[in-house]
């Protein structure tokens, strides 16, 4: 047992000695976990499941995705701020990281600091989605509509302080209406209203709605990123509807605990980018409606900022807090 120990003292202290680039040349040398803040099936967990199976294939070691779900994936992201910085646990962080920070000021921990962006893997564009009995065939006719009747017409989402729910308040903003937010445990249930016609108005991920979409249930107005949606290209942009500056949906990225070797991330950069070039991810992400991005971590971090900022001003504009 001394002779173990010792032996084990050694090594770390080895390992403690070398230098960044040798550690990154032999990473991974075990199994990484990434870990989701959804449950298994979200498009978060999806997204993560495709990458992951890539990046084993790719560099030789199991990428295990880990479901740690709850409080908005506050606690998946405050597990992996406090993992070893050694890139063998990543997070697969989403916007509702940067609303959070946003909303929720007393968290234990700074996901702009905290967290050392990796990559920005994939997003789910929203769409702008209307009840037939509205009667509106786009989104300036939604706008006179919703002029004309302040207050009095209702858009759900899948609770307050999600991507749909500030969808919608940046619309009001942007648009000068005010449409009624009304909150549900989930999209599911939200759905379900604006197909009974109890509500009228949804900004959705498009995976969600665009089957209703395609039978003549719900009328699609346009997808709200800046290019247009990879599951519904005919489908104008809300900046093509006349909103322009209009960009929001459900973006996925991979970070690492804030102190992980720079070459590690740039090793793990390079194989998610190779990744997402090849159509064993590029095809089962698409057929979900997830359209993937890619590029640098430093690009990564600077949408991070982009983000937390814009999320920042629409929720003051709407006096928004949790």
């Amino acid at each position: 047992m001394i002779v173990v120990a010792r032996r084990a003292v050694c090594l770390a202290l080895l390992i403690a000695g070398l230098p960044a680039a040798a550690l990154a040349e032999d990473y991974p040398a075990r199994p990484v976990r990434i870990i989701v803040g959804f449950a298994a099936g979200a498009s978060a967990d999806i997204t993560a499941r495709v990458v992951a199976q890539k990046l084993g294939a790719g560099l030789g070691q199991q990428f295990v995705v880990e479901n740690r779900a709850g409080a908005g994936s506050n606690l998946a992201t405050e597990f992996v701020v406090r993992a070893p910085k050694d890139g063998y646990t990543l997070l697969l962080g989403t916007v509702a990281n940067t609303i959070n920070a946003t909303l929720s000021p007393n968290l234990s921990f700074d996901f702009a600091n905290d967290l050392a962006p990796v990559a920005l893997v994939a997003t789910v564009p929203n769409l702008l989605v209307v009840h037939p009995s509205t009667g509106v065939a786009d989104v300036q006719d939604l706008v006179r509509l919703a002029k004309t009747k302040p207050g009095e017409i209702f858009f759900g989402s899948s609770g307050v302080g999600t991507s749909p729910h500030l969808s919608g308040e940046l619309f009001n903003e942007m648009a000068g209406v005010k449409l009624v937010h009304v909150p549900y445990q989930g999209s599911a249930q939200a759905v379900t209203d604006l197909l009974a016609g109890r509500i009228s108005v949804m900004f959705s991920p498009a995976s969600t709605v665009l089957a209703h979409v395609q039978e003549g249930k719900l009328k699609a107005l346009a997808s709200t990123q800046g290019k247009r949606a990879g599951i519904a290209p005919d489908l104008p942009t809300m900046a093509e509807a006349g909103l322009a500056g209009f960009d929001t949906g459900v973006w996925f990225g991979l970070l690492a605990p804030a102190g992980t070797p720079k070459d590690v991330i740039g090793k793990l950069n390079r194989a998610i980018n190779e990744a997402l070039q090849s159509g064993d991810v590029l095809a089962p992400l698409r057929a979900q409606g997830i359209d993937p991005l890619g590029g640098s971590a430093e690009e990564f971090a600077r949408y991070i900022d982009s983000e937390t900022r814009k999320w920042a001003a629409v929720a003051r504009s709407a006096g928004l807090k949790k």
